[in-house]
């Protein structure tokens, strides 16, 4: 039977953490938890639950989390935000998996709840991850905020039952704050990495957001949510765009 380490980034999670750690009771063979100097309780729930717990400076959500897999006792690797947790089945697959591993990655299901709803449309479900890997085998990729395992050329890739829950936003206030960070974060690292943005692309953008989310992804059917949900995904794109058109013109 292969172990395991289960891996967490975290900064200023103590309203979810507890519940992502007692989710992995019984389940992962090591928790490490890599803080970035949080100013809540979130050190002292991770120490009462007996976790293994270090601190580093944030410098970014793909740097961060492949710092974290690279700092775990073993090679495979089960990757978990704070406010996220395993369900029922999806503990039983991952036990399953464990007592024999066939392939060097596992993805899972990801069921968001956006303000106190769980969501069966849009693109938050189901949302796709892969989050249970060999770590020689894949790492953390991407532009942030938008971070995702990336498997090495031939490794074998499976999807598996269950559930992974996420607690995505839990009020609209939340909803508006994440919009706003995650818009300006994205156009920084666009900027960094030479992304243009033409004067249409703001609407172009968030005119797709909003018919994929609403339309495309059934987000309809989700009456008020399915509509917010297309909204705010639509003000992402628009923000993001604007404010890289924005850094372009102060480089000029």
């Amino acid at each position: 039977m292969e172990k395991f380490s289960a891996v967490i980034i975290a900064y200023n999670e103590e309203k979810d953490i507890g519940r992502c750690l007692e989710s992995l009771r019984g389940i992962a063979d090591e928790i490490y938890v890599l803080d970035s100097f949080s100013t809540d309780r979130t050190e002292a729930i991770c120490r009462e639950m007996g976790v293994r717990f270090e601190q580093h400076v944030f410098d970014g959500y793909v740097s961060q989390k492949n710092r974290a897999i690279g700092g775990a006792t073993h090679d495979f690797i089960l990757s978990l935000d704070a406010d996220e947790a395993l369900s029922d089945e999806l503990k039983a697959e991952i036990l399953r998996i464990k007592a024999r591993w066939t392939h060097d990655g596992y993805i899972f299901n990801r069921r968001n709840s956006w303000c106190g709803r769980w969501i069966r449309f849009t693109t938050l479900y189901p949302d796709r991850k892969l989050r249970l890997f060999d770590r020689r085998k894949a790492s953390w990729d991407g532009l942030d905020p938008h971070d995702f395992v990336k498997p090495v050329p031939g490794a074998r890739i499976t999807r598996v039952k269950g559930d992974l829950l996420h607690w995505a936003i839990h009020t609209l206030e939340e909803q508006q704050n994440k919009t706003e960070q995650f818009a300006r974060i994205s156009a920084k690292a666009y900027f960094d990495h030479d992304r243009k943005a033409g004067w249409l692309s703001a609407y172009t953008h968030a005119g797709w957001r909003w018919f994929r989310e609403y339309l495309l992804r059934l987000g309809f059917l989700e009456g008020y949510a399915g509509w917010q949900i297309a909204r705010y995904s639509a003000l992402y794109a628009w923000k993001k765009y604007s404010y890289l058109r924005v850094l372009y013109g102060n480089k000029s």
